[in-house]
């Protein structure tokens, strides 16, 4: 949707809150070395810089939390406090960065570790997954309990099961061991590694179909954001696969690319935005192939988007490369700190979750934002330690 411009209206005292956006260039650029003509940064793709750019991301999805929270144009005007509006609708983006460099990521340890998938890959990453997200989740209900949300109907035992998301953020762990399961029967069972890709581009399809064809509702698949950015898992995998013809074309290629690229963007971002004037993936009243068709529409529209994001940001890191302590620090917690600081979102925030009062009301955005984040970095450290005491690791 375009963004209603008469909600922007930022209090005096609110102002302040528009400094995250300085802020967050500084912490992504400090350090960084910037490449001449013919010159590149030939560890754009290496494992270092994509977990600096997952670290960045991970922060953005933090930013993204909260505006929902005092930024979105459907919360009540009462608890609308501006500034954050940005970040409210790119979620589904930074996500897609990140099934991006696990489908790349995957493919390039396959072909570069020996035995790969024989060498403990349900432990390091499947169960990594469904360690995290357990742990945290049962966080997040020993939280609702002691706020006193009521768990009449069994809704304690759905909670600690997993079958509903205690932690309202917590789909993503859910979603990727299924597709590591898929990438992991694909290139082990299927030798023809086109056809394992075929498998696995195919499973991504049904998937998302599956999901365009459930109602929103309070269980798994609940909505759009299980499945809208799942799109460039496989196309992380395709990339791995011809990483050195793709990017020996585009080295030549490069201002063109530069260009095309940015218009394309530019140009995803207005389809999208008019295609979702005219379609939405809330219409449950309708029969199930119109409204798979028109949450296809919606689908299409924001996976290009998406997807001309992405590519722009390896364009870019082909002559930039960024680095520095904090970062480091972000991408060596990155799913904790993903895992996590919606707790503080939800406990300083005027409800939790929707079910019941919050501990505080921060009311201030800049403070909030503080907070949040000031809570959450330790709190994802201690994770990952209690991670690394279980030999769980990925």
């Amino acid at each position: 949707m375009f963004v209603d411009l008469s909600l922007i209206k930022v209090r005096q005292e609110e102002i302040m809150i528009y400094i995250v956006y300085p802020v967050l260039l500084i912490i992504l650029f400090w350090g960084c070395r910037i490449y001449g003509r013919k010159e590149w940064n030939e560890e754009f793709l290496s494992l270092k810089q994509t977990k600096d750019l997952l670290g960045f991301a991970a922060l953005c999805i933090m930013f993204h939390h909260i505006g929902q929270k005092n930024s979105a144009s459907w919360i009540d005007k009462q608890y609308y406090t501006g500034g954050l509006e940005f970040f409210v609708p790119i979620g589904y983006v930074l996500v897609a960065f990140f099934t991006f460099c696990s489908g790349y990521g995957l493919y390039k340890s396959f072909k570069s570790k020996k035995n790969y998938l024989n060498s403990g890959f349900i432990k390091h990453h499947i169960l990594t997954f469904v360690f995290l997200g357990y742990l945290v989740a049962w966080i997040f209900l020993a939280v609702r309990i002691c706020l006193h949300e009521p768990m009449g109907d069994g809704r304690w035992v759905f909670y600690l099961s997993g079958l509903k998301l205690s932690n309202p953020n917590a789909w993503y762990v859910i979603v990727m061991p299924f597709f590591y399961m898929c990438f992991f029967f694909a290139f082990k069972f299927i030798k023809n590694e086109k056809i394992a890709f075929i498998a696995i581009a195919l499973f991504t399809f049904f998937y998302q179909l599956l999901g365009m064809a459930i109602n929103h509702n309070d269980w798994w698949m609940r909505g759009e954001w299980w499945y809208n950015s799942i799109h460039l898992f496989p196309v992380g995998i395709l990339v791995a696969m011809n990483e050195s013809k793709i990017v020996q074309h585009i080295k030549r290629h490069y201002v063109l690319y530069m260009i095309l690229g940015l218009i394309v963007a530019v140009l995803a971002y207005f389809g999208k935005e008019l295609i979702q004037t005219r379609f939405s993936y809330y219409e449950e009243f309708l029969v199930l192939p119109i409204k798979i068709l028109r949450r296809m529409v919606c689908l299409a529209s924001e996976a290009i988007f998406s997807s001309a994001v992405v590519f722009y940001i390896f364009m870019i890191g082909m002559k930039v490369r960024i680095g520095n302590r904090f970062l480091k620090l972000m991408g060596s917690i990155t799913l904790e700190f993903y895992l996590i600081h919606g707790l503080y979102v939800e406990l300083f925030n005027y409800s939790f979750d929707g079910k019941v009062d919050s501990l505080i009301y921060i009311e201030n955005s800049l403070l909030f934002t503080v907070i949040v984040f000031a809570l959450s970095l330790p709190s994802a450290l201690l994770i990952k330690y209690i991670r690394k005491c279980t030999k769980i690791s990925g």
